[in-house]
């Protein structure tokens, strides 16, 4: 074995520690109630991230578009999936396992569908062409949908989605991801938590957003649980023996998570079915690596091969109204009278848009203290200037 491949491997496994490290410290934070933050504009965020993600190597276009996912996670209260995985990103630049040069190429097209490599680029650049491509499509033939190989993580699923529907379009994406789900009566975790989004435009212009894991909860609730020494709650994972329990450990020491619904008498075999059709439309649609073959979580000794999908639809190709209707269809939902009077009924994309108001309320992201301080300081190794808060 060459030194080369010794120093890979070492590397690797320091990436994979330095990952669980961060996104612990993230879910800590957003636990606490107590834990004080830092308020950070959006445009500082953004500047922040486009020149860290320009200083590992990536082009001007690219880092634009992975600011704008970021910080669109975390202004819509995704803070798993926002800055906090930065330093990923970073990381797979400068190691190379992404690659920095080129731009996503179409292999194939008609009027309504087209094939994408991704050429390993970042999942986010890779996400905003073919979303782009997708609702271009969608306004000249009314359907739009395109299929992705070749990509890398791509941050929240809700974010093309939306892309699609800013334009007055119905908007579908999904992506594999690294196996750690375990299927309905199986032992072993061979799927991934597969998230699927979809938006739909209202009259009102606050879409209908739902963005959500064909799993039952993320792995980073269950790492959570174990560091405060408590259980799960039925329904969240399964043992090495596939068999539902509710200690952590056992779930993040060979087991794994298990599909929405939990196990199969709770229904678990209809999130297991909807994990498998998210992998259906994109490995294997797309011809990427898909189930047992994709790389696992955190590690990097080769590339992730991810499939996606994106789909944009146009309503005018439809009955006329879709909006007023759909307006109506959400309305109604909201004015039922809550079982409990402290919590009212909402529908998806409402609680994202609560802490938008709050964002826009305090002129920021309010970022945990010490996430920011992270952050700051992987920036200054890179050369970046610091953010600031206000």
């Amino acid at each position: 074995m060459s030194i080369f491949v010794l120093t890979q491997n070492a590397v690797n496994r320091y990436q994979a520690k330095r990952l669980v490290k961060i996104v612990r410290a993230c879910y800590s934070n957003m636990e606490s109630a107590k834990s004080e933050t830092l308020c950070i504009p959006m445009q500082s965020a953004k500047a922040f991230v486009k020149n860290c993600i320009t200083a590992a190597g990536a082009s001007n276009n690219h880092a634009n578009d992975m600011a704008e996912l970021l910080v669109t996670a975390d202004y819509r209260g995704h803070f798993s999936h926002g800055l906090n995985r930065l330093e990923m990103y970073v990381n797979d630049l400068k190691t190379q396992i992404t690659s920095t040069e080129g731009d996503p190429k179409v292999e194939k097209e008609t009027a309504a569908t087209a094939m994408v490599d991704g050429r390993n680029l970042l999942g986010p650049a890779v996400g905003t062409f073919c979303m782009d491509l997708a609702i271009k499509k969608a306004k000249e033939a009314g359907v739009g949908w395109v299929a992705a190989r070749q990509s890398n993580h791509y941050g929240i699923a809700g974010y093309y989605a939306l892309m699609a529907s800013n334009q007055g379009l119905i908007g579908m994406s999904m992506t594999n991801t690294s196996p750690f789900v375990v299927p309905t009566r199986a032992k072993t975790a061979t799927l991934g938590t597969n998230p699927v989004a979809f938006a739909a435009p209202a009259k009102s212009g606050k879409s209908f957003v739902l963005d959500m894991a064909t799993s039952t909860v993320a792995v980073g609730k269950i790492e959570l649980q174990q560091r405060k020494n408590e259980a799960i709650p039925t329904g969240w994972g399964a043992d090495p023996n596939g068999v539902e329990t509710n200690d952590p450990s056992k779930v993040l020491q060979g087991g794994g998570l298990l599909p929405l619904g939990g196990s199969e008498q709770s229904g678990g075999y209809k999130g297991y079915g909807l994990a498998m059709m998210v992998e259906v439309m994109c490995g294997i649609l797309a011809g990427a690596g898909f189930g047992p073959n994709i790389r696992k979580w955190g590690t990097t000794e080769r590339i992730a091969d991810l499939g996606q999908c994106f789909i944009a639809v146009d309503p005018n190709a439809f009955c006329p109204g879709f909006e007023n209707r759909m307006q109506d269809l959400m309305d109604l939902q909201r004015d039922l009278n809550p079982s409990d009077p402290k919590k009212p009924v909402l529908v998806a994309g409402d609680p994202e848009r609560s802490h938008m108001t709050k964002c826009d309320s305090l002129g920021g992201i309010p970022y945990p203290q010490n996430i920011v301080k992270h952050m700051n300081e992987m920036g200054e190794k890179l050369g970046v200037e610091s953010m600031k808060a206000i």
